[in-house]
């Protein structure tokens, strides 16, 4: 009995011991996988490509008030050039995305970038037209009182575009999670990350705009303001170095546009946008 007994105790401290050490060697192993990001900062720099809805392009001054309905618009990609697009004194020259962020949680972030997109206004194209022109000589084979009228657009009649560019000042809040975390597989070497995020801001152009012959006028001038939402995958080698892919999609609202020397004359239009981007960039703490 006494015998009994004891082997019963024995084997019951055994197995107790035993799963202790399991327990204490399962939560150090999935210690080991939980992502430590707050702290840390981050930036990147890459390339977007774009496109745009159909928008209302209007236009207002001392001698005209018209809009144009549902007018296309597209990019403009710089061909592929390293010496372009790898250059800091072009870096503005293709369409670019910019951004530094801080985390301030491990899995969110806070950051401020600018999104370099371009747009033009799709060349002799037919539109609709409503409003009036009435313009001094030589100009006024342009007058008239348009009443939702067909109208051919040619380099005569206005040129628009927005190529240096359609900037996009805005600040995000980013969800980021590495799957690694959820997995349970050694994100030391490398990291898939899935990010989500929120933005808004600014639309701070430069548009170059050449409106029934006036004189064009060609200057940044912060023209309205933007709202937009994210999602792509980020891939983090080594704890530090990692590339993004993105999609990104918003609504852009300009209400003063800027379009010749003239503070009289301004247009306004509102329109959504796609995005694709790629970026490379570096993530670092500075303080642990």
């Amino acid at each position: 009995m006494n015998k009994a007994l004891l082997f019963c105790l024995l084997v019951g401290f055994s197995i107790e011991g035993f799963s202790q050490e399991t327990t204490i060697e399962t939560t150090t192993i999935e210690s080991n996988f939980k992502t430590q990001n707050k702290g840390k900062f981050y930036f990147y720099w890459g390339w977007n490509k774009a496109q745009y809805t159909y928008s209302d392009l209007s236009f207002k001054g001392d001698d005209y008030d018209f809009t144009l309905y549902d007018v296309a618009a597209e990019d403009r990609q710089t061909p592929w050039d390293a010496g372009v697009y790898l250059n800091p004194g072009s870096i503005t020259i293709p369409q670019t995305v910019a951004r530094i962020g801080y985390y301030f949680n491990d899995h969110w972030n806070i950051s401020v970038g600018v999104d370099h997109m371009k747009y033009v206004m799709v060349s002799q194209q037919r539109a609709t037209i409503d409003g009036y022109i009435d313009l001094d000589e030589p100009l006024s084979e342009f007058n008239g009182i348009y009443d939702n009228a067909p109208i051919y657009i040619d380099e005569d009649f206005l040129q628009f575009e927005h190529t240096d560019g359609l900037n996009y000042v805005n600040f995000e809040i980013s969800r980021v999670d590495n799957l690694g975390d959820y997995f349970k597989w050694d994100s030391k070497k490398i990291q898939v990350n899935i990010l989500e995020a929120f933005g808004a801001g600014i639309l701070y152009p430069k548009t170059n705009s050449t409106l029934l012959s006036k004189e064009r006028y060609d200057d940044f001038h912060v023209s309205g303001f933007g709202v937009s939402f994210k999602g792509g995958v980020n891939l983090t080698f080594f704890d530090h170095f990692f590339v993004q892919g993105e999609i990104k999609t918003g609504y852009i609202n300009m209400s003063d546009i800027r379009t010749t020397t003239s503070t009289a004359d301004s247009a306004s239009q509102d329109f959504f946008f796609f995005q694709r981007n790629i970026s490379f960039g570096y993530i670092f703490q500075l303080v642990k």
